[in-house]
């Protein structure tokens, strides 16, 4: 499960996306009210429907006019509520275990074209929300302009620990928002297993990493490249893999340290 969100507004992921692992999601958006989101997800862990939950939130919410709202629970329930007062154009779109919603926009076509987007994209979640992202970009997007974007992804699994995240990743200042969020979710996916470790670009620190892990399991020859790469990058790396084996993560081996030091780079 997860919330993606872009806006002309600083630090949007702050406020706007809330979701916890086995749970549910929200995105609490126009004029916020951030306590929708952990109450929603209160009500949610408390066995009610999103439907209700939301109903609930929002019959007691003098303001409900100027609040709009998506709630998504771990069986793919969705309840979404885009009140009178938004500023247009503003509304939403529901589907299969989703709901996409837009105010402020420059035309009444931002949340179809996201819906058809997320529904007609490959890939992870993660890949089709940033998908919906671009398609409401290009039908005009915030008339505003753009200025910030976030990501949260959680699993669905109900015991994992609440503060764990697949990804989560933020730009709070950028002239192009959706592509720095782009950047970062695939740099968070890189220090994952299997990740595109290309995404990290100049970064060494995967390259660190790995090599550590190859050489760890036996792999020298292929550990030397990647380990090369991080000391060409800064010497501190060099000194870091000397450092490891007193905190036990690595070999208390002289040897093989002494290959690895003294020949990559």
């Amino acid at each position: 499960m997860g919330v993606a969100v872009q806006s002309h507004y600083f630090g949007v992921g702050r406020v706007v996306g809330w979701a916890e692992p086995g749970v549910g999601a929200v995105a609490t958006q126009s004029r916020v009210d951030v306590t929708y989101g952990p109450l929603a997800l209160e009500l949610l862990r408390g066995g009610r429907s999103p439907e209700d939950a939301l109903r609930g939130l929002t019959a007691a919410d003098e303001a409900s006019g100027v609040r709009q709202v998506a709630v998504v629970d771990a069986t793919g329930r969705v309840a979404v509520h885009t009140g009178s007062l938004c500023i247009a154009d503003a509304g939403h779109r529901t589907g299969d275990g989703y709901s996409v919603q837009a105010n402020m926009m420059r035309q009444a076509t931002v949340w179809d074209a996201m819906a058809d987007a997320f529904e007609s994209a490959t890939g992870d979640l993660a890949a089709r929300m940033l998908a919906a992202l671009d398609a409401a970009e290009a039908e005009g997007g915030d008339i505003r302009g753009k200025q910030s974007a976030a990501m949260i992804v959680v699993g669905g699994d109900l015991g994992t620990k609440p503060w764990e995240r697949l990804v989560d990743v933020r730009v709070d200042d950028s002239k192009d928002p959706l592509g720095e969020l782009r950047r970062l979710v695939l740099m968070s996916q890189a220090y994952d297993a299997g990740g595109p470790a290309e995404a990290l670009g100049d970064n060494p620190e995967l390259a660190f990493w790995r090599g550590v892990m190859l050489a760890a399991t036996g792999q020298v020859d292929e550990a030397v490249p990647r380990l090369g790469e991080a000391f060409a990058a800064d010497e501190g790396w060099r000194e870091l893999l000397r450092r490891l084996p007193a905190a036990g993560m690595f070999p208390d081996d002289a040897e093989l340290l002494a290959k690895l030091t003294g020949h990559a780079g």
